[in-house]
């Protein structure tokens, strides 16, 4: 891709698009009780998908984005397990009964800081309160260097299939100036432990654009991560936004490339990924062939949520935790963020919800089209507009952002089919966002689009 482009997109501060509308959209005047509502409109019939959110690190990684606090102590992990069942037993009791549970995924945070035992009773409490399918994916977020083989033991147990291992970089003068140096041996442990258990399918997650990164450390990384076989990647370019996340003030500005050269180790990685037999799935995922999330590519069943690209068909997703967000037919509702306001309203004996949104039709049409456009790169938009009940012309006319990337090649307009350019591809977040209604709306700070 010419390196103009790159220079005039890849800066652009926009939405990873996991939801649309995005949170800054997200108001307090969704409250619980409007959750409840919700709730108890879901179909008892309909399976669901939970993510439940843990927000304990034993460390600060000084790139995350996550919301997490730092502890080394049990106490404050199991005074908030002890909320957090609490939460499990209201949301169950205000959907009038126990919602059969085809997904469940455990982020963070490191989920992991849970006790064996603790995880145990976790995961017995939400088999009390929903409908777990026997068949049901049951997903952890791992960090391999605070892994033991008690844990490990105690997620092949509970049924865990899915384990996604935070990687980044094996570069060590990355890590130290990430504040996470963790050795290949350490992630190869966790990986050939997890396998052993029964834990069958592992992700690993890759970051380019961090500080001292060059892309021969970025291809070593991944011919590293190749010898241990993972069935997927997850490749994010680090979003260095110090403003909302303070810890990130620690890492030198002067260290991180600039826009051309995340385009180029995005570039290095995912030739490195191909060339060892990845698929290449969306703008940031890569699975072996024979992984769901490579079929569900190539069959049209590729779908976009909080964690990324999934297979996960569910229309439901039930956030349980602190500022854990959930998706209803509805809209989105979300929980506190800060412990004591979570704790104070699960003890008060409410929901947790702060704030949420509500989706007009337009905004489920405008969904429909980022979605198909993150996943597919192309979008019958004529057809999506039909089954909404809209005209295309609508979203068209006076579109100066789209305009713009066709005249730069970034897209094409074939009647009302849009297809981005295959050299383009890493720009797919500035197309989403030709679509999305409140862009700049709000005056929060994004990631860089490339």
């Amino acid at each position: 891709m010419p390196h103009a482009l790159i220079a005039k997109y890849g800066e652009a501060r926009l939405p990873r698009y996991t939801s649309y509308p995005t949170a800054p959209s997200f108001s307090a005047k969704i409250r619980p009780r409007d959750y409840a509502e919700d709730l108890a409109a879901l179909s008892l019939a309909d399976p669901v998908s939970l993510y439940v959110h843990i927000p304990f690190c034993e460390a600060m990684c000084w790139y995350c984005g996550c919301h997490t606090s730092i502890t080394r102590k049990e106490g404050p992990v199991r005074d908030y397990l002890n909320l957090l069942g609490r939460e499990i037993e209201r949301v169950s009791e205000a959907a009038g009964g126990a919602l059969p549970v085809s997904n469940i995924h455990f982020g963070g945070g490191t989920p992991t800081i849970i006790s064996p035992v603790d995880f145990a009773a976790l995961m017995a409490k939400l088999r009390q309160s929903f409908a777990v399918e026997a068949q049901a994916t049951i997903a952890v977020e791992i960090d391999p260097r605070t892994l033991t083989q008690e844990m490990i033991a105690a997620l092949g147990e509970n049924g865990v299939n899915r384990a996604s291992l935070g990687v980044q970089s094996f570069d060590i003068t990355v890590q130290r100036a990430i504040n996470r140096v963790q050795s290949i041996e350490q992630t190869g442990s966790a990986v050939s432990g997890l396998r052993a258990t029964g834990v069958g399918s592992i992700n690993f997650d890759l970051i380019y654009g961090l500080p001292h990164q060059t892309v021969q450390s970025c291809i070593q990384t991944v011919e590293a991560s190749v010898e241990m076989r993972p069935d997927r990647f997850s490749v994010f370019g680090y979003a260095h936004v110090p403003s909302f996340k303070k810890h990130q003030r620690l890492i030198e500005e002067a260290a991180l490339p600039d826009a051309a050269h995340r385009n180029d180790q995005a570039l290095a990685i995912a030739e490195a990924l191909l060339a060892a037999g990845y698929v290449a799935i969306g703008l940031d995922h890569f699975a072996l062939p024979t992984d769901q999330l490579a079929i569900a590519a190539r069959t049209g069943g590729l779908r976009r949520n909080f964690q990324g690209y999934t297979e996960d068909p569910c229309e439901t997703l039930i956030g349980l935790g602190a500022s854990a967000i959930g998706r209803l037919p509805s809209g989105y509702v979300q929980n506190e963020v800060a412990l004591g306001r979570y704790a104070d309203q699960l003890l008060s004996g409410n929901l947790a919800t702060a704030k949420g949104y509500r989706f007009t039709g337009e905004d489920t049409l405008r969904a429909r089209i980022i979605e198909r456009l993150m996943c597919d790169f192309e979008v019958d938009l004529g057809a999506l507009c039909r089954e909404a009940g809209f005209e295309s012309v609508q979203l068209l006319d006076g579109n100066a952002a789209l305009a713009e990337l066709i005249d730069d090649g970034v897209v094409s307009l074939d009647g009302d089919r849009i297809v981005v350019s295959q050299d383009a591809r890493f720009m797919i977040r500035a197309v989403a966002a030709a679509f999305d209604a409140y862009l700049g709306a709000f005056g929060r700070t994004h990631s860089k689009a490339a």
